[in-house]
């Protein structure tokens, strides 16, 4: 017999009788997507089809019912396109039915080995042993090559850790892909060696599915410090390919464009937790950006703080990954962020610094006021 992972499921539901019956009906229809009664006696039925092995009320507060199902890793056969498949597949497109959580199989474990580097290995290769690191992104689209490289460069000076590509950056005519890589790695470069820090330029390698993989080993022999793509663009096995090479050994941050349909509503979809955490990590990311609390997009605190536990909680082998939490974050938002998120972060703050007409000395302000709300200890 194979062992058996579970996926807990949140359901609108006004009864139990009504929440097992739909239950019952994802167990067959992310597995065997057969009626119930022909379902074939012995190894499908006893092995394949799917198990209801708990249900309980979520609470007067939510409503609804917690159903846990288990699934046998013979369901997956070590593709984890096919496990995503099996913990939501068609099940998604019903209503009223929102993946809350995943138990892990050792046999997942060995299909998912998870980030490379993790939240540890990002501090190491920026030299950032303590307290939160910094984020920024070049922009807007439509800037010259040498106008992205020059932010990258005052940002650089200023000591910011990681300098992303917006996300929409990519291979426009103004900025083509290879150029802006040599020109922003450069940059970078040159920064470092007058002050010493260890920032580093991270292009996104978002593209068409004949280029991502070559973009990502061109940064890595262009001497890029991590790439960025976006998994609801690319597909949700690339940056686990990627994290699972030998041979590229960069750093991975995800992006969130495009996944809000995922996550936006309570009753479908994902929960933060498991989309921008659990999910992240088994797709092999070191680091997950999504939308803070208070900023330009509706994501509570609550939901915030979830997030931070899906990307620490304990996995077994699959390391912790940095949250990066953005969209409009300004710097009197950072001591309420500090109390939710702790040392455990990666601040990502774009406009309110490319505003300011001394980028360099913006970015050194912000490093000393973080570091003066940093935590003893992370």
């Amino acid at each position: 017999m194979a062992s058996r992972f579970s996926v807990s499921y949140w359901l609108d539901a006004t009864g139990e009788k009504e929440a097992r019956a739909r239950a019952l009906d994802i167990a067959v229809e992310q597995t065997v997507e057969i009626p119930r009664e022909i379902v074939p006696r012995g190894y499908v039925e006893d092995e394949i089809l799917g198990r209801l092995e708990n249900l309980k009320s979520a609470g007067a507060e939510r409503g609804g019912f917690l159903a846990e199902i288990s699934y046998s890793e013979d369901d997956v056969g070590g593709d984890f396109l096919q496990l995503l498949n099996i913990v939501f597949g068609n099940s998604s497109i019903k209503t009223g039915t929102r993946v809350e959580s995943l138990q892990l199989s050792d046999g997942l474990r060995k299909l998912c080995p998870g980030p490379r580097f993790g939240a540890a290995g990002l501090r190491a290769r920026t030299e950032v042993t303590s307290g939160p690191l910094i984020m920024s992104a070049i922009k807007p689209v439509g800037l010259s090559t040498s106008e992205l490289a020059d932010l990258t460069h005052r940002f650089a000076l200023g000591g910011t850790h990681l300098i992303k590509d917006d996300h929409g950056l990519v291979d426009q005519p103004t900025s083509p892909y290879p150029e802006r890589l040599k020109a922003c790695v450069e940059a970078v470069a040159e920064a470092n060696a007058s002050t010493g820090f260890q920032c580093a330029y991270v292009p996104n390698i978002t593209g068409p599915a004949s280029q991502i993989f070559e973009r990502a080993f061109m940064a890595k022999e262009a001497g890029a410090g991590a790439v960025m793509l976006a998994p609801s663009l690319v597909g949700f096995d690339v940056s686990r390919t990627l994290a699972a090479d030998p041979n590229f050994c960069l750093p991975i941050i995800s992006h969130p464009t495009f996944a809000g349909a995922n996550v936006i509503t309570p009753t479908t979809g994902f929960s933060h937790r498991f989309y921008f955490g659990t999910l992240q990590r088994l797709m092999g990311v070191d680091a997950v950006v999504f939308p803070n609390f208070g900023g330009r997009f509706g994501f509570s605190r609550e939901e915030c703080l979830s997030i931070l536990h899906g990307c620490t909680e304990d996995l077994g082998e699959l390391k912790p990954i940095f949250p990066a939490p953005g969209g409009g974050m300004t710097f009197e938002r950072i001591p309420d962020m500090q109390q939710v998120y702790g040392n455990h972060v990666i601040y990502l703050i774009g406009g309110a610094l490319l505003r300011e007409s001394d980028l360099a000395s913006a970015c050194r302000a912000l490093r000393a006021r973080i570091a003066d709300l940093s935590l003893p200890t992370n």
